[in-house]
């Protein structure tokens, strides 16, 4: 471990990155009773820390590893960091991504003069074509996290910060993926100063080196969540995963709308708008933050990247409400009658902004209304479901419902008297032509679409809301079906908002 230590110190990053500025975050520390600091990842040549690690690796290669040139699997920024320090250092670059990785990353990497294969529909399929083609080339491959001089670039990090905060430093929030910009930063600063708190952050959908944490081996989870695409990994590396086991405190797991409120806080405190991966420190700062109650400590997050889509941020604006704790939703039934609308925003919502509202007749009897509304602090919400329930109105929290979230929200329109057996799914399908086409060919024939939603939320993949027609006895051949499409998917059949509001 001690080795990580000296190549940290003796890293040649500075030969193509900058020392990124820690500014304070004046405002936000005033709202938020701490001293907080944002260690600015984002300034980077490439928008990224990656350029550290990437640049370290193969600065220190060999006369004649470098004559092979260099090669990586990666949609994003590790990509882009290999490719900016192979052209600095004149050394030929390949680099596999996927199909479905947006236009503008792709022409960013190939900008930095690397040759662009792309492969597979995810991470995977483009890694196993990375495999076959550093068997045809004999090129280098540059892991993206897994490597001791990736580690010891990334870890430059953490040297500047305390260079450039040498007084009083309570905790660091590290965006964790891969893990290896936590694992030098941590090796370093444990070395030093072993009573900062190193805490790490991740997507709860996300959460593979939390998981193998908690298990004390690696863990790969089942399924890995894309919004926050920097940090999507399954698996973890061997070497990050015991500097980790050794340095790290904690790590936080924080949920796509606490994310989107994380990136809200940066712009506000820097006028910058970060990637998702790029949010998670001061996400899990924040968090932390409303957990524990703390107030006079000095708290740094890194905003490690900020290569944003630009798409992506409509659905990271209407998340961000609730990530801030600032807007409710609720199901509610009201009687269908003369007057009834009118009654229930009068009594109920009274002088509450209204963020949302959805309305559509049921029946004679009784109609739902999906209704936001906002609020100071959750337990704003909490209180507005009592008063709900005290003044007769049944009603549905379900602010925390990520199916009335992505989709009903938008679909409010009630029930079809001619569908039959239907089943409710949600795909993430990726953003590719073929995509659907793909989907109806796996179920031709067998189960008739009664339903379909498509959001595209800026990424790499599109959020679906799919309704098929099902006969009796055929649910273990749908399954396989779906399985066998690869598509990563949820059925929602149960979920109470379907029954309501679809």
């Amino acid at each position: 471990m001690l080795n990580i230590f000296k190549q940290i110190l003796t890293s040649r990053v500075y030969e193509a990155a900058i020392e990124t500025p820690l500014e304070e975050a004046a405002v936000l520390s005033a709202r938020m009773n701490n001293r907080i600091l944002l260690k600015r990842e984002d300034k980077q040549p490439v928008f990224s820390f990656k350029i550290r690690g990437a640049y370290n690796k193969i600065a220190h290669l060999t006369p004649m590893e470098r004559s092979k040139g260099v090669i990586t699997a990666s949609a994003g920024n590790h990509a882009q960091g290999v490719a900016f320090a192979a052209k600095k250092l004149g050394i030929d670059s390949l680099v596999v991504m996927p199909e479905t990785t947006p236009g503008i990353k792709v022409e960013a990497v190939q900008n930095f003069g690397a040759t662009v294969v792309l492969h597979g529909h995810n991470y995977s399929e483009a890694a196993d074509h990375m495999q076959s083609l550093i068997r045809e080339t004999g090129m280098v491959y540059i892991h993206p996290f897994d490597d001791e001089l990736v580690i010891a670039g990334q870890g430059t990090v953490a040297d500047e910060l305390l260079r450039q905060n040498p007084g009083r430093l309570d905790a660091v929030f590290i965006p964790v993926g891969g893990g290896g910009l936590i694992s030098g930063m941590a090796a370093y600063i444990k070395t030093l100063r072993p009573e900062i708190k190193v805490i790490g952050v991740e997507p709860a959908d996300s959460d593979a080196m939390y998981q193998s944490l908690a298990a004390g081996r690696k863990v790969c989870p089942d399924f890995v969540g894309i919004f926050a695409d920097g940090v999507a990994v399954r698996e973890v590396g061997d070497l990050t995963f015991q500097l980790c086991l050794k340095y790290v405190d904690d790590i936080i797991r924080v949920s796509t709308d606490e994310l989107c409120g994380g990136i809200k806080a940066i712009y506000q405190a820097t006028r910058s708008i970060v990637e998702p991966a790029g949010g998670l420190g001061a996400a899990g700062l924040l968090k932390y933050i409303h957990n524990t109650g703390c107030e006079g400590m000095t708290l740094a997050a890194v905003n490690s990247g900020a290569n944003m889509n630009f798409e992506r941020l409509r659905y990271v604006a209407e998340r961000t409400l609730i990530g801030e704790k600032q807007e409710a939703l609720f199901a509610v039934t009201i009687p269908e009658k003369p007057g009834s609308l009118k009654t229930f925003c009068k009594d109920m919502i009274e002088d509450r902004n209204i963020t949302e509202f959805n309305y559509r007749l049921s029946n004679r009897k009784h109609a739902h209304v999906f209704v936001g509304i906002s609020i100071r602090e959750e337990k704003e919400r909490f209180s507005f479901a009592d008063k709900l329930s005290r003044s007769g109105y049944k009603n549905l929290d379900i602010t925390d419902n990520d199916l009335a979230k992505t989709h009903i929200r938008y679909m409010v329109g009630g029930r079809s008297k001619v569908v039959e057996g239907e089943r409710l799914f949600r795909f993430w399908f990726p953003e590719t032509p073929n995509a659907l086409t793909r989907f109806l060919e796996a179920t031709r024939g067998h189960h008739n679409i009664s339903l379909f939603h498509y959001r595209m939320q800026g990424g790499d993949f599109g959020r679906v809301l799919i309704g098929l027609e099902c006969r009796q006895g055929t649910a273990r051949e749908l399954k396989k079906q779906l399985d066998n499409l690869g598509y990563r998917y949820q059925e929602e059949t149960d979920n109470p908002v379907y029954e309501l509001f679809l």
